[in-house]
């Protein structure tokens, strides 16, 4: 019980310091709301200012649980001494009599079955691997530090400097709960706006239809971020609202600081801060009112919260933008491939091609988009009924802005951060149909219910299924309850207690790592784990052994730079090369410190071409194009007469030629059209070259899943792979590289 209270602990005391925050700084501000409006609008500020605060903290290695309570006290103590704690504002219209018991109802049921959920240990996929699992890493080292190996580093990770604040009392579970009051304020926060602007009927139809939303449901009882996203961008819009009909300049300013804070959360919600420069801008010119002074408080408070991450990755990584535009910002973290691999699959989710399938997927299906609106959703074309008031414009533009990068990545969960404004621009529509609103809305909340949501729609759509009171209240235990729902977590353990407290362990697809202190390198997450990734499967895969030796002759020169140039294009596959051997005669030049070696592109990795095992290689990582390039300078003349290129077959379109240089400068002159070529047998010792370079590249222990390409391999020839087991946890073995 002890543990159940840290949780509530830990979700509790970062939402008061983040209200406290909000109503210090709205208080500061001299701004004026309604009484209810004071309280979302603090929170939700609040958790902007927090967020920054401790990416602050991290930013200088303060980030532990004492620091964190020490400015929490001292957040709450100041409100409650300056009276910002009271709520002094006039009320809300209400809502009609009828509908304050149904929404109060629908909304305490469904709270029921979110907050439990919320509460018990957390589960989710992303929630169990990078969100919290960096959270996690970030505490350990009070702060962060440079990890070349997760992309997931170096997402703007907003939401997680809160998941952080609660994860340090609450652990996991407290992280969630943060979600939950996002969760839980959203349709308040809808409600309150559309009681304020006079349609309370469709306030509340649009509040329950996105709250009993099933994918809002299990996205925001989990310690995931897309609910608090939609929470933030509804908030943001509220405010230039009261902002176009008050024009207070003061409301410029938590304006600025929550178009910001939506970059800060996710990358994709970038478009607040245009959106508001252009509303901003529009309005004050059509009035021919000065625009300058207040879109300069509006960019200069967004990139208050934008450029904390921007420079981090700047100054780590080279690249502002992380994981993506690598073609722009080149780097050795991420490849260019990869990235274009990565977009694609988003875009095309589980292999979804055909646009046409989305709106039973997302609504009723569920299975390939993980997650379902609900049933009601298909109705979503009412919303344009809302274009005859001026209130359902504003909406549904709103819907568009913040919708447009949904076929980026067609999840489901990725529509809801324009899901409230369609919901209210639906609700518009609807709410003088009398009987047809509530009846929606109870329909809705019955098909949106687990034990009926689970008739109609995919079996392995992502939903909750039970509202898990005993594991909450930690009557069940964690580890017991983890076990059982959590598929990767006994694996997660067995790395804990089996590896040394420094062990890197290389796996095709992670056990959840926020339930494990031993770093886990994913074969996709960055260029390191990926070259180490490829290099095991390699033994297996005939196309990716140096199986073509290419050779160039020409005669003896002295020479000081060679050049292997690529002329081919058009074709998506990648120039690789495993090794590169120059000869003086019959004698291979020995590689030397003063040799000096460069690629175009990706000269990051251009020792792996030079490095001595064959199985190892460089490869472009992009696209063909004419102009690739791989060099090796010699730092002084040397006699030369011919060039072997091993080269795995599975790059039929590179065209190749020799260049050489005498000096530096001297013009290039073409050595040698077109290589010989000729076929080599497959590597003897494929299995032990790779463990033997893994190993020598500081990894030492592998995870393997038992669907993984070499499981079956690995499992039967572990000595011919250099692997020895020292563990077997459900569906993965781990193995010591000797």
């Amino acid at each position: 019980m002890l543990e159940a209270l840290s949780v509530l602990f830990g979700a509790v005391f970062t939402v008061a310091v983040c209200t406290g925050l909000g109503r210090l700084l709205l208080g500061a501000l001299r701004l004026r709301f309604r009484r209810v409006e004071e309280f979302l609008f603090s929170f939700v500020v609040g958790s902007a200012c927090l967020s920054l605060i401790v990416f602050g903290m991290a930013s200088i290695h303060v980030a532990r649980r004492g620091t964190f309570l020490l400015f929490g006290f001292a957040v709450l103590a100041t409100t409650i001494l300056r009276g910002a704690h009271r709520l002094a504002g006039e009320p809300l219209p209400p809502l009609p009599r009828y509908w304050k018991p149904l929404f109060g109802a629908l909304f305490g049921v469904f709270a029921y079955l979110y907050f439990f959920n919320a509460m018990a240990p957390e589960i989710s996929p992303d929630g169990s691997s990078y969100h919290l699992g960096l959270v996690s890493r970030y505490l350990h080292a009070r702060g962060f530090y440079h990890i070349a190996t997760n992309m997931y580093a170096y997402l703007s990770q907003g939401t997680e400097m809160l998941f952080m604040y609660a994860f340090a009392f609450g652990r996991h579970s407290a992280a969630a709960l943060v979600h939950f009051a996002f969760l839980a304020t959203l349709p308040f926060a809808m409600l309150a706006y559309a009681r304020r602007f006079g349609f309370p009927v469709a306030g509340a139809v649009g509040a329950l239809l996105v709250f009993l939303s099933p994918v809002v449901g299990i996205d925001g009882s989990s310690a995931y971020l897309d609910v608090a996203v939609a929470c933030v961008l509804f908030v943001f819009f509220y405010l230039l609202r009261i902002w176009d009909e008050e024009r207070t300049p003061a409301l410029l300013i938590p304006i600025g600081l929550l178009a910001g804070f939506a970059y800060a959360m996710k990358y994709t919600a970038f478009l607040a801060l245009p959106y508001a420069l252009v509303f901003i801008g529009w309005k004050l010119f059509r009035k021919r009112q000065n625009w300058v002074r207040p879109l300069a408080v509006v960019t200069a408070c967004a990139l208050l919260m934008i450029l904390p991450w921007v420079a981090k990755n700047w100054i780590t990584l080279g690249n502002p933008v992380s994981p993506f535009f690598n073609k722009y910002f080149p780097n050795p973290y991420v490849h260019i491939t990869f990235e274009q691999e990565y977009r694609a699959s988003m875009a095309h989710w589980n292999g979804v091609t055909d646009y046409r399938e989305i709106p039973l997927g997302a609504t009723v299906r569920g299975g390939q988009l993980q997650g379902v609106l609900g049933p009601v959703f298909l109705l979503a074309p009412l919303a344009l009924l809302a274009l005859r008031r001026r209130e359902g414009r504003h909406l549904l533009l709103a819907t568009l802005v913040f919708g447009i990068m949904y076929p980026t990545n067609i999840g489901t969960r990725f529509l809801i951060p324009c899901l409230p404004f369609l919901a209210l621009s639906m609700g518009l529509a609807i709410e003088n149909w009398r009987a047809v609103a509530p009846t929606l809305v109870l329909f809705h909340a019955l098909t949106s219910w687990p034990s009926f949501l689970k008739l109609y729609c995919d079996p392995y759509n992502m939903r909750l299924d039970k509202i898990p009171v005993r594991a909450a209240l930690r009557l069940v235990s964690e580890k017991d309850f983890l076990s059982a729902r959590l598929g990767g977590y006994p694996a997660a353990r067995m790395l804990d207690d089996v590896t040394p407290p420094d062990a890197r362990i290389l796996c095709n697809s992670s056990p959840p790592e926020a339930y494990t202190t031993r770093e886990t390198l994913v074969g996709y997450e960055g260029a390191f784990n990926q070259n180490l990734s490829d290099l095991l499967s390699a033994p297996l895969i005939r196309e990716w052994q140096p199986t073509r030796q290419l050779t160039f002759r020409f005669a003896p020169r002295s020479i000081r730079r060679l050049r292997v140039v690529q002329t081919g294009s058009g074709s998506l596959e990648n120039w690789s090369v495993s090794e590169l051997h120059v000869f003086r005669g019959d004698t291979e030049l020995t590689r030397e410190p003063q040799w000096r070696l460069t690629a175009r592109p990706n000269p990051w990795e251009v020792q792996m071409a030079f490095d001595g095992n064959p199985l190892t290689r460089w490869r472009s990582w992009q696209p063909l194009f004419s102009g690739m390039y791989l060099e090796v300078d010699f730092g002084r003349l040397e006699n030369v007469d011919r060039v072997i290129i091993d080269a795995t077959p599975d790059q039929p379109n590179v065209r190749l030629v020799l260049d050489g240089q005498a000096r530096s400068d001297f013009l290039w002159e073409r050595l040698a059209g077109e290589p010989h070529e000729v076929r080599t047998p497959e590597l003897a010792n494929a299995r032990r070259l790779a463990t033997s370079e893994i190993k020598w590249q500081g990894v030492e222990y592998v995870l393997i899943g038992n669907s993984d390409l070499m499981a079956e391999d690995i499992h039967k020839n572990p000595k011919d792979w250099g692997l020895t087991l020292i563990g077997t946890r459900n569906e993965s073995s781990l193995y010591r590289i000797e």
